[in-house]
C-alpha cells in the first residue's frame, strides 16, 4: 500500500520535508521513493507542491498521512475538515499520565474551592440573619443587666462566707474519724 507523507531532509535542527509516495511499510527516513510531490520547509512555511501529482495518487488508492493532510487541505489541494493531530506512542503514555494526575489536582482544588466558598457563605449568610435578631433584644436587655450586675456582687459575698464555716465544720469531723 502506498502512502503519501512527509520524508525529513535537511541538517540536524534544521528540518526541511520531502513530500513523497513511498511504501507505507518503508521508512520515513529511507532514501526510496516512488514519487516525490512536493517539499515542506517548517521553518519559513514555505511549501512547494504538486497538486495534480498529488490527486492522480490518491485517485489510484494512495493514502495521506494526517500531518500532510492538514497541509494540503491548509494550501487548498484536498477539501474536507483537517485530521487530529497525530501523538507518538511513546509520547502518549506519559501525556496522558501527565494531564490525567493535572485534571485530577485541578479538579480536586475546584471542589475544594468551592466547599471552602459555600461554607464563607453560609457562615455569612447565618451571621447575618442571626446579627439582626441579637441586636434588638440586646438592647432591651442592656438596662436590665446593670442592675443585674450590680446585685449578683452582693449575693455571692455571703453565699462564700456561709460556705467557709461549713467547711470548716466539715474538717474536724474528718479529722475525728480516723481517731476513734
Amino acid at each position: 500500500m502506498l502512502m503519501i507523507r512527509f520524508q525529513r531532509t535537511g541538517r540536524k535542527n534544521d528540518a526541511s520535508f520531502r513530500i513523497a509516495v513511498l511504501e507505507k511499510t518503508a521508512g520515513p527516513k529511507a532514501g526510496k521513493y516512488v514519487d516525490l510531490v512536493g517539499t515542506y520547509n517548517p521553518k519559513t512555511k514555505v511549501s512547494t507542491l504538486k497538486p495534480d501529482a498529488i490527486k492522480d495518487w490518491v485517485g489510484k488508492g494512495a493514502q495521506v498521512s494526517p500531518s500532510v493532510h492538514n497541509l494540503l487541505v491548509k494550501q487548498g489541494v484536498m477539501d474536507g475538515p483537517k485530521s487530529a493531530k497525530v501523538v507518538k506512542q511513546s509520547e502518549l503514555g506519559k501525556n496522558i499520565a501527565k494531564k490525567k494526575a493535572e485534571e485530577e489536582a485541578a479538579a480536586a482544588k475546584a471542589a475544594e474551592d468551592a466547599a471552602k466558598a459555600e461554607a464563607e457563605a453560609k457562615a455569612a449568610q447565618e451571621a447575618a440573619e442571626a446579627a439582626p435578631a441579637e441586636e434588638t433584644p440586646a438592647t432591651e436587655e442592656a438596662p436590665a443587666e446593670t442592675p443585674a450586675e450590680e446585685a449578683a456582687p452582693a449575693e455571692e459575698t455571703p453565699a462564700t462566707e456561709e460556705a467557709a464555716p461549713a467547711e470548716e465544720e466539715a474538717a474536724p469531723a474528718t479529722e475525728e474519724a480516723p481517731a476513734e
